[in-house]
């Protein structure tokens, strides 16, 4: 007898519709979204029976199956929060700066209904969007004037494009740095239309140097902050002032790039130090640029703080409408702003800062409190492979270029795999799969023969403890 063709066996688009089963998707998911998934599961079918030519005709019941889980796989969203265990506070990948409880409402508020964007409520006629937030930017830096745009490298393109387009920008070999994603500064000014000059050496660059270095095609010195990496040993930079001083006696700008600059003394809270914003305009920066999701706490935005007269050229680009923030943006910047007005109840009300100066102690003893949990998980779900589960000491880092040398003591748990397979890297891997496969995906590291959860920035242990208290590895 002639084999049927598996594919014939496949039922038609309007039979599996009229399916019982499926009534219930249909009234919960809707006629479009459950017709592309029928058609999408019997494509998929379809496509494999090509490959097993003869067969029999497949389970409803496994149809349905399939049919759901691709409903449900489209339902979650593909932007969804994770629990950081990276040891990275401001994880580039992770969405970096978390914001605060202010910062939520403040976007919660205007994102449901119109607002005053770019209206002036006083005058009845159209305001500038920078408005919402410059006020607090020249209160909290000193300086005359500032604008906001979408990230810092789109602040520097626009300072670079505005003031020194077709014409020379001198910069310190030892400056010239590559950000994330593979972005380097010596890209970012082609782009903007500037040509390069580079003086100096990579690990000495000398104020003579700079002075060397200008003449009639001079539009600016750009110092920028070695945020991600440091040179150490023997190495020489301008001073700061001597450098202002310099630009000043020239009459040709000098800006300063912070990257991730913060807007208080990190060493209040017992952090290293990080160049502020105050003191760059204080030793003669004329123009400041540095982030708003970093260690600033905000949602993703570039600042540019400095002389009014230069800000108003940085306005009247065309580039700054195409690089411009939005409501939700500014809404939060202004949120988080205010916090630093008052610096006393600033650690307590700024997740970053408080994730970042959290006590070692206090991260040990959640570990502790998370090590037995965890354990008992791992061995309900993992009866094809023993892990040890310990508390145990580490260092986390700042992350997004801040401080890159620096580490902060910290505590989380180490789960080693035991037996054949401890040295197994798949092993490692599968198990950190797993931790991200769950409901809310769980992030660590894998390093030294171990995947490490550091928990510096887990704050919602209740949440934490619900994913491994209800479910199996």
């Amino acid at each position: 007898m002639a084999l049927i063709p598996a594919a014939l066996h496949l039922p038609a688009v309007d039979q599996v519709l009229a399916w019982p089963g499926l009534a219930g998707l249909l009234a919960s998911q809707g006629r479009q979204p459950v017709l592309d998934a029928v058609r999408a599961e019997l494509a998929e079918r379809r496509a494999a029976a090509r490959l097993a030519p003869a067969g029999a005709a497949p389970d409803p019941a496994e149809l349905l199956a399939g049919i759901t889980a691709k409903l449900q796989a489209w339902a979650q969203p593909s932007l969804r929060p994770v629990f950081n265990l990276s040891g990275t506070v401001l994880h580039t990948n992770l969405g970096r700066a978390p914001l605060p409880a202010q910062a939520l409402a403040a976007i919660a508020q205007v994102a449901a209904g119109a607002s005053n964007l770019e209206f002036d409520l006083a005058s009845g006629r159209r305001g500038d969007r920078d408005d919402h937030v410059e006020a607090w930017l020249r209160r909290l830096t000193g300086a005359e004037a500032a604008t906001v745009v979408n990230n810092n490298a789109a602040a520097l393109m626009l300072v670079l494009g505005s003031l020194a387009r077709r014409r020379e920008v001198i910069v310190s070999r030892g400056e010239l740095v590559e950000i994330g994603g593979s972005f380097r500064l010596p890209e970012i000014m082609a782009l903007a239309g500037c040509k390069l000059r580079e003086v100096g050496t990579t690990n000495r660059t000398h104020l003579q140097d700079h002075a060397d270095a200008f003449g009639p095609r001079s539009a600016m010195v750009l110092k920028v902050h070695t945020s991600n990496y440091r040179i150490e040993g023997f190495s020489a930079a301008a001073d700061e002032r001597e450098l202002g001083a310099l630009c000043k006696q020239q009459g040709l700008p000098f800006v300063v790039d912070l990257g991730s600059g913060s807007l208080v003394d990190m060493a209040r809270y017992g952090l290293p130090r990080e160049p502020t914003p105050q003191q760059a305009l204080a030793a003669g920066a004329d123009l400041v640029t540095f982030s708003g999701d970093k260690l600033l706490g905000g949602p993703q935005a570039g600042i540019v703080v400095g002389r009014a007269d230069l800000i108003a050229k940085l306005k009247k680009n065309p580039l700054k409408r195409a690089l411009r923030c939005d409501k939700l943006t500014l809404a939060a910047l202004e949120a988080v702003l205010r916090l630093y007005a008052d610096p006393e109840r600033l650690q307590q009300q700024l997740p970053t800062l408080r994730l970042l100066a959290r006590p070692a102690a206090q991260i040990e003893a959640l570990a502790q409190r998370l090590q037995p949990v965890l354990a008992a998980w791992l061995m309900l779900g993992l009866s094809d492979l023993a892990i040890a589960v310990e508390v145990v000491a580490l260092s986390s880092q700042i992350g997004s270029g801040a401080l890159p040398v620096e580490r902060l003591p910290s505590h989380g748990l180490r789960l080693t795999p035991s037996g054949a397979k401890r040295r197994s890297g798949s092993a490692l891997e599968a198990l950190a799969a797993r931790l991200r496969a769950l409901p809310v995906p769980v992030v660590g590291r894998i390093a030294d023969g171990a995947l490490l959860l550091d928990l510096r920035c887990l704050e919602d242990e209740p949440g934490f403890r619900t994913l491994f208290e209800t479910g199996r590895a």
